[in-house]
């Protein structure tokens, strides 16, 4: 509940949890708030950052199958039952465009927003590369699985007009790479035990 929280407190656009394995991270977190603000169906109880408008998303992992196996299984269903998942079948519009070169996997969905619009999602792995994160601003970028510090870094400048959310679910696998300690320094800056804002 503080994940979804810290998203409307003001300056905070980059939220990271970094959890053990298997713990919900995915679904119950950044799956979750990511099919609410692509629907604007938020709860009564939802105390987090609400658009009140269509919003141009991202979504990726770390390989085109993982983005295929987890993201897309998780917003939208296995392939043979589209409209299973987080996203409700009902606001999903026209089939979602393919990606060529991974069997039955995703590129962009076209989601109604509760207001009326049109929300998109893209569907992106960092596999592509930092270049393939390159380009247009979004309102959100859900990445899930730790992300190379320049694909991090390139998402952020997605971010920068549209005053857009951040948000990162993994298990720091790697140990204290570059992106987990940037979260790791503001984490001791706000417990008084470093000078890093």
């Amino acid at each position: 509940m503080e994940f979804f929280r810290l998203g409307c407190e003001p300056g905070v656009n980059e939220r990271a949890m970094m959890v053990a394995n298997r713990v919900g991270k995915t679904w119950g977190a950044g799956g979750y708030e990511t099919a609410l603000h692509l629907t604007g169906l938020y709860p009564d109880w939802w105390d987090g950052r609400r658009f009140n408008h269509p919003v141009d998303w991202w979504a990726s992992g770390d390989t085109s199958e993982t983005t295929r196996d987890i993201i897309q299984a998780c917003l939208l269903g296995p392939p043979e039952e589209m409209g299973t998942g987080l996203i409700p079948g009902e606001y999903i519009i026209g089939e979602p465009s393919k990606r060529r070169s991974v069997a039955d996997a995703i590129d962009t969905i076209a989601i109604r927003h509760k207001s009326g619009g049109i929300s998109t999602c893209g569907l992106k792995s960092y596999d592509q590369g930092r270049k393939k994160f390159q380009g247009t601003a979004k309102h959100g970028i859900w990445l899930d699985e730790e992300p190379p510090a320049d694909v991090y870094s390139e998402c952020l400048l997605r971010l920068m007009t549209t005053d857009g959310l951040m948000m990162l679910t993994f298990t720091p696998l790697e140990g204290v790479s570059e992106v987990v300690d940037l979260y790791l320094k503001v984490g001791d800056a706000s417990s008084g035990d470093s000078d890093v804002g």
